[in-house]
């Protein structure tokens, strides 16, 4: 999805991994605009130059930042859209997307709020396929009307806002996950599974 660049030289894989936390850390402080490649090149002790050895701009940065999560959020798309009955798509699409939501807090938060995440997004939704609309399909199913689609969009954005925003950053993993299944099943008028 991300622009690659050419094949990394053993060991190299290390200061990407490194690279990439740092950029995330720092877009979250500062937003995507507010960070500068010599910022992230300061924070690693590491010289501008060695940042363009894995990324010839900041947009490829922050495309390789998201690509993980959209890959796991079209990865849980797909599996929830091949369960045979609709309730079960819906309920693995949720479940998925909450322990997505939960276990990347500080990246949805990003996601959620800063314009450069956003226009990355964007441009790897256009490389992937836009599987947000697959997404609204499995909680919507086919020909859904107004109040239904408005309905499955505020309940994904809430999830993600809610799961991302800095007030609920204290609460453990475990509590924000039921709350989150418990409001969203809420919104989309669905019972409670039966374990």
């Amino acid at each position: 999805m991300a622009a690659r660049t050419a094949p990394r030289a053993p060991g190299t894989e290390d200061t990407r991994t490194r690279l990439l936390a740092t950029a995330l850390r720092l877009f979250s402080e500062h937003g995507v605009e507010g960070t500068s490649l010599q910022m992230i090149a300061d924070e690693l002790g590491v010289t501008k130059a060695a940042v363009y050895y894995h990324f010839r701009a900041k947009d490829e940065i922050t495309e390789a930042v998201a690509e993980p999560l959209l890959d796991t959020l079209a990865r849980i798309t797909e599996e929830a859209a091949a369960h045979r009955r609709r309730g079960a798509q819906i309920e693995h699409l949720l479940n998925g997307f909450v322990d997505l939501v939960v276990g990347h807090r500080v990246l949805v938060a990003v996601f959620s709020s800063d314009p450069g995440v956003a226009r990355a997004v964007e441009k790897t939704l256009h490389h992937a396929g836009n599987f947000k609309e697959r997404m609204l399909a499995v909680l919507t199913g086919p020909d859904p009307d107004v109040a239904t689609l408005v309905t499955a969009n505020v309940t994904l954005a809430g999830i993600a806002l809610a799961g991302g925003s800095p007030e609920l950053a204290g609460v453990d993993d475990d509590a924000l996950r039921e709350h989150l299944l418990i409001t969203a099943r809420r919104m989309l008028g669905r019972p409670r599974p039966r374990h």
